[in-house]
């Protein structure tokens, strides 16, 4: 069968050989290094192929069965085996696969419960929330009147009374839980309880951590949001888009915020993609693999915090850990700087009542769902977490600081070879 069906390579190579260099240092990059991003994981070449496939190409306004093009039958089954797959995968009542992004999933879900102005609660942005929870440079911020709850400065895990104390206060449309760099579990059935006794909604931004769930390595929130927003990449291991899950009473509402409120033509290639995922995910082994991230996320923050860099809460219960560099007198800015030149990808971040500004920060944030997609385990994490501890050391301005950095550069370079990422015969074919 000759259908072209996913990419051609070779034909990228005559078309325009500079994009073509660049995917193919892309591969290099993300081959021949550590990927410590928490946000960022390997997908299957399944999942490559059906978002480089002929879908692209077809404009789908609309939901299946309403479409507002003709020719959209595929697009239809496509759509259809994906939002049947993300309902079975996570037990809810309805799905709405068309979000670009993590970011429009909650555009859509402001817009599906609140009115601009209404009072939202949510984690403050320092504390571990995302842009899209309030900040004051997001529409969060600028449309609704954005209330920020924080975490206790002794703990560094939610102070719950205070999320209370603050509903009853400000009376919010919706509460908002979930975060970006918060490694601890979330009390779902709390937060229900708060927002039932303000008779406010319950959205939980499960972007980071859906994943986990699918894979049952940590509670569902499903159960208890009346919507839930969430990525399809990170710790789940699909395409870069976004996903709405909500009680059946709102499934209106959500799909009319998402088309034709926020977003026009869905696209259609990622949709296949996320079903691929999907698919993936509702599998045993990838329950195994969930259950290891986060083992490895432990290993790596033990590691760290003997190599001098304090885990922030204690610890982790989920795919990332966030580590405190004050004791070591290292900058975030500096230790992400370091660790680039060692063939290690993580990123700065801001730690509770951090006292440098975000573009600094005293902290640096770390996953484990890429390398653990490449195979590693706990005897891998604690050599990593030793290398990092060799990076945020050694000054590159220094002889003998830049000759320590190429050794790591070395060590990381062999690791990898041993637990490869892709090879570019895989993704190029």
């Amino acid at each position: 069968m000759d259908t072209f069906w996913g990419p051609d390579f070779a034909a990228l190579e005559r078309a325009d050989p500079e994009i073509a260099r660049v995917l193919l240092a892309e591969v290099d990059r993300q081959g021949s290094g550590l990927q410590l991003i928490a946000s960022e994981n390997f997908t299957s070449s399944a999942v490559l192929a059906a978002l480089g496939s002929t879908l692209a190409n077809k404009y789908a306004e609309g939901y299946p069965g309403e479409r507002y093009y003709g020719g959209c039958l595929e697009a239809d089954r496509a759509e259809t085996l994906a939002v049947e797959r993300a309902k079975a995968l996570f037990g809810a009542e309805h799905a709405n696969v068309q979000p670009h992004s993590g970011a429009a999933a909650n555009l859509a879900a402001y817009a599906a419960l609140a009115e601009p102005g209404d009072p939202v609660l949510a984690m403050e942005l320092p504390h571990g929330g995302h842009l899209t929870h309030g900040s004051r440079v997001n529409f969060s911020g600028k449309w609704f009147h954005p209330i920020g709850y924080r975490v206790c400065p002794d703990t560094e895990e939610i102070d719950y009374d205070e999320v209370r104390d603050l509903a009853l206060a400000h009376r919010p449309k919706m509460i908002i839980c979930g975060a970006t760099a918060y490694p601890r579990l979330i009390d779902f059935a709390r937060f229900r309880e708060i927002a039932d006794e303000v008779g406010a909604y319950l959205m939980v931004d499960a972007a980071h951590f859906i994943g986990l769930v699918a894979g049952q390595a940590v509670p569902s929130p499903v159960p208890h949001a009346d919507v839930v927003t969430c990525t399809t990449h990170k710790v789940l291991r699909g395409p870069r888009g976004g996903m709405i899950l909500c009680r059946a009473e709102l499934a209106q509402r959500v799909d009319k915020a998402v088309f034709p409120f926020s977003q026009g033509g869905p696209m259609m290639h990622a949709i296949a993609a996320k079903a691929v995922a999907f698919r993936e995910a509702s599998q045993p082994e990838f329950r195994t693999y969930a259950r290891q991230v986060v083992t490895n996320a432990q290993a790596l923050a033990a590691g760290l915090e003997a190599e001098g860099m304090r885990p922030v809460a204690g610890g982790t219960d989920t795919h990332l850990a966030l580590a405190d560099l004050r004791g070591l007198g290292i900058s975030g800015r500096d230790a992400e700087t370091r660790c680039d030149l060692a063939r290690i990808t993580l990123n700065k971040n801001a730690i509770p009542y951090d006292p440098e500004r975000p573009a600094v920060a005293s902290g640096i944030r770390v996953g484990s769902p890429s390398v653990t997609t490449q195979g590693m385990r706990e005897a891998e994490m604690r050599q990593i977490a030793a290398l990092i501890g060799v990076a945020v050391r050694s000054d590159p301005d220094s002889a003998g600081g830049a000759s320590r950095l190429a050794d790591a550069a070395d060590e990381v370079a062999a690791l990898v070879r041993r637990f490869p990422a892709y090879g570019r015969q895989e993704v190029m074919a």
